[in-house]
This record gives structure tokens, sequence and C-alpha cells, in this order.
């Protein structure tokens, strides 16, 4: 299935164009953040089914200070599939 220049296999999508555009969002003004993003993204991003993508990009909408915020724990996240997201991002 072919939608918006992504190609989704299986639920999970495989377009690297969109694997480059969240590694290059995810380059950030604070060590902290790149430190907990760079291994979740080396070891998941291509396995992340469409539904976590569209989580991992709203986390990457937030102001540096706000999403270290979220993946330590100290804010809350609006929704399930979110929340879901930053646990795993804790573990990698």
């Amino acid at each position: 299935m072919e939608a918006q220049g992504e190609v989704v296999q299986q639920g999970v999508v495989r377009d690297g164009r969109i694997f480059d555009r969240i590694r290059w969002r995810a380059r950030r003004g604070l060590l902290e953040n790149d430190l907990l993003l760079r291994k979740f993204l080396q070891d998941a991003l291509e396995g992340l089914s469409a539904e976590d993508l569209q989580a991992l990009d709203k986390l990457l909408l937030l102001s540096d200070n706000d999403l270290l915020d979220v993946l330590m724990g100290r804010k809350p996240v609006a929704d399930v599939a979110t929340a879901t997201l930053v646990l795993r991002i804790q573990n990698a």
C-alpha cells in the first residue's frame, strides 16, 4: 500500500526519506535529548509502525526543554501512543 509517498508493509513504514527526516529532526540542542534519542533511533526507527512514527513526529515538535521533561518523566504526554513510545525511548 502506498500513501503520501510512504511505503507501508505489514503496518511498518519502509521509506528512507521519512527515516532521514526523523533523524535530522531528532538532532537537538540539548546533549541529554541527543543521548536519549540516539540509541532508540539506531535500534528501532526502521521498525516503527506508522502510528509510532506519528507519535515520534509529535514528540519532535516539542521544544528541547519540553522534550527533555517528557523523556525524563517530569511532564505527562497527551495520549497513550506517545506515552508508549516515550517508555520505549527511556528503555532503549
